[in-house]
Parts: C-alpha cells; structure tokens; sequence
C-alpha cells in the first residue's frame, strides 16, 4: 500500500496528498498514518516542503470532516430516532444514551472532537455525532482544525525525522491502530452480550417507580 501512496504523492505532489486526505476521511479505505509519514518522508528528500504538507493534510481532511458533519446536520436528531428505536440493539444505542451524549457535547464537545480527531478509527466518524447533536459550526470547525492539525503534524514529521526508514513508522502505528480497532470490537460485543441485561434492569426500575 506505501508503495501507491508513494507513487500518487511523488505524481500529484500536494494536489495527491489533499486528495488522498479526502478520502481516507470520506471512505477510508487508505489510513492516514501511511499516507502523511510517506508525505513526510519526500518533503524530507525535497520533494515538498514539510509545511506545505501538513496543510495539504490537514485541508484534505477537514473537507472531509466538514462533509459528514453537514450530512449529519441535515438528517438531524429528530430523523435520527426512529432508527434508534427500531434498530437501538443492534447500534449498542438507545434513546437514553443519545439525550446523555447530546448533554456532553453540549458541555464538552469541543474537546470531545478535538481528542477524536487524533484517535485512529473515531477520528473519521467523530463528525457525525457532532451534526446531529447540532453542534455550532464554528466550534466545531475550530476544535475538529486543531485535532486535524495535531494528527496531521506528527505523522508528516514522523515521516519527515526518519526519511527513508518509513517502515519504522509502520511498525510502530500499525500495532496501535490495530489494537484500537480490537477494542473498538470487544467494546461493540461486551455491549451486546449486556444489552438484555441493562435494559432489563432498567424497565424494572422504571415499573417499580
């Protein structure tokens, strides 16, 4: 995969690495922390400078953002609870959780989408509790621009310190990103094998009130 970033980046210089941004960030199907180190690494052989590359990223990404958080907006919370309802199970959500999430953003959602942006996985999807829980697009831009910028940063300059000993950057991230995914997916089980469970005890409560 390196090896085609390498190729779309040498070819289409800051003008790939913008798109290549946009992408992972809209359909991810090639994770950022290849395609900024490998960035990273031709600004180190002169291809580009290092901060013209973190703000190729860093712009590419935050079209992204900017996309699923609009979409988000336009489906909107009310849109957004018949499918809680009817599929709540099998999303590990129900309408409780929603209103408790909608209470965190409305008191920390700047740093919530800050801290998200720099998480592999959640950093693609952070937008879109944003749009429906209506947070301001101001806010939201600026905290989701400086996680962006952050994540952005590190991964060019990583790739810019260790030049052509990219793989070393691999090596490293690959191992994180993965098992975040893996926790991601416990989490996903742990909260279905529970979901009988916690809700039961909850309408048991609210009978017996």
């Amino acid at each position: 995969m390196q090896g085609w970033v390498f190729d779309v980046v040498e070819s289409a210089g800051l003008l790939g690495v913008f798109l290549l941004m946009l992408l992972e960030t809209v359909f991810p199907p090639i994770p950022s922390e290849v395609i900024m180190p490998v960035a990273g690494v031709i600004a180190a052989r002169g291809g580009m400078g290092l901060g013209s590359v973190i703000l190729a990223g860093t712009a590419g990404a935050m079209v992204g953002n900017l996309f699923w958080y609009t979409l988000a907006r336009m489906i909107g919370l009310a849109r957004f609870r018949p499918l809680i309802e009817r599929h709540g199970r099998w999303l590990t959500l129900d309408w409780p959780e929603v209103e408790r999430a909608q209470g965190l953003f409305r008191r920390f959602g700047g740093p919530i989408v800050m801290i998200g942006r720099i998480i592999p996985t959640i950093r693609s999807v952070i937008s879109i509790p944003a749009g429906i829980l209506r947070m301001r697009l101001a806010r939201f831009f600026v905290w989701s621009t400086v996680g962006t910028v952050a994540w952005s940063s590190g991964l060019a300059i990583a790739g810019w310190a260790l030049g052509r000993r990219f793989e070393n950057i691999e090596q490293f991230l690959g191992p994180i990103s993965t098992g975040i995914i893996l926790f991601i997916i416990a989490l996903y089980v742990w909260r279905q094998a529970t979901w009988h469970r916690r809700h039961g005890n909850s309408a048991q409560s609210q009978a017996e009130d």
